[in-house]
């Protein structure tokens, strides 16, 4: 391995991360004989076979497998090392990797705009997923932190909540229930719905509330897009179950009504996570002790305007 260089390690993690020599050379902008050139020389280093090819697919053989996780740990190690320095020298720089579901683009990229005019020197990757596709990311620690609002059950997580995620019914604002309130929940069934996807995490506490009360409700559309839910509840194709901050964090919509359902808002929490045990990098740290300061500002903003508001209609 000594005559191994950082950059056929970092090759070879494209690569076992893609399972793909095509799709590395794309992302590192290199040719794809440059590509396989740097693996063959770093697998006649390690003296093993690091892939092994079955059709069009390379995987990793198990002596791949321990050298993809040594290469991870090294560039967090370099990563690490190269933030601790920025910060002896008083400056905030670096790469924030940070992963979230899709409900969170409602409002991380309103976190994030502040965040980067007010460190220049942080680059930030943004992944957004449903949330079987963030614990797949979680389970490979691809990122520096995760933002989702169901905790996932069989890994080793720290984790800190620092938002309401309220799970609201919604309709268009016209509907005949617009208006009624303690609506009981059996009513639902009556109504045509509409599902998030299947490995969405709204849809799993949807139905883990639907099946506790006994209700079956009449699936009309499943799309996999808040957005295109809610023009389809605005289209007047039926009812949804979504967070309420796809309505914006202030939760308001002039074309959407929250409908006063019995079991409803379901009461959840976002959550900013990581693998247990993990040393967050300075960036992260940053970035995790401004999201608080922030959510309780924007909150707390929020709030005072609802009380104004509700003092003058009184």
């Amino acid at each position: 391995m000594k005559q191994a260089t950082l950059h056929q390690l970092k090759v070879f993690e494209v690569v076992a991360r893609h399972g793909s020599f095509t799709r590395a050379a794309e992302e590192l902008f290199l040719t794809q004989p440059t590509v396989s050139i740097q693996v063959k020389q770093l697998t006649k280093a390690v003296g093993l076979p690091l892939f092994e090819q079955v059709g069009k697919r390379l995987y990793l053989t198990d002596a791949g497998r321990e050298l993809l996780t040594t290469c991870r740990e090294i560039f967090d190690r370099l990563d690490q090392f190269e933030m601790t320095v920025a910060n002896f020298k008083g400056l905030k720089q670096g790469r924030l990797r940070l992963a979230a579901v899709t409900t969170t683009k409602y409002f991380v990229p309103r976190l994030l705009g502040p965040f980067c005019q007010r460190y220049p020197g942080i680059d930030v990757e943004f992944q957004v997923t449903n949330h079987e596709g963030l614990v797949a990311r979680l389970s490979e620690n691809l990122d520096d932190l995760y933002i989702l609002s169901q905790l996932p059950e069989h890994l080793d997580i720290s984790y800190h909540a620092f938002l309401e995620n309220p799970l609201v019914v919604l309709a268009p604002m016209d509907h005949p229930l617009a208006h009624e309130k303690n609506i009981p929940i059996k009513r639902l069934v009556d109504e045509p719905f509409i599902m998030r996807e299947p490995g969405s995490g709204t849809r799993s506490s949807v139905q883990k509330l639907f099946d506790e009360q006994g209700i079956a409700v009449r699936v009309r559309l499943e799309l996999g897009s808040n957005e295109a839910i809610k023009q389809a509840i605005i289209g007047g194709l039926g009812i949804s179950v979504l967070s309420r901050h796809t309505l914006g964090l202030e939760g308001t919509s002039d074309k959407l009504t929250i409908l006063d359902v019995e079991g409803f808002p379901i009461r959840r929490q976002w959550y900013a996570i990581y693998p247990a045990g993990k040393q967050l990098s300075v960036v992260a740290q940053t970035f995790f002790e401004y999201l608080l300061e922030e959510v309780k500002r924007i909150t707390a903003g929020v709030n005072s305007n609802a009380v104004e508001s509700e003092r003058k209609s009184g």
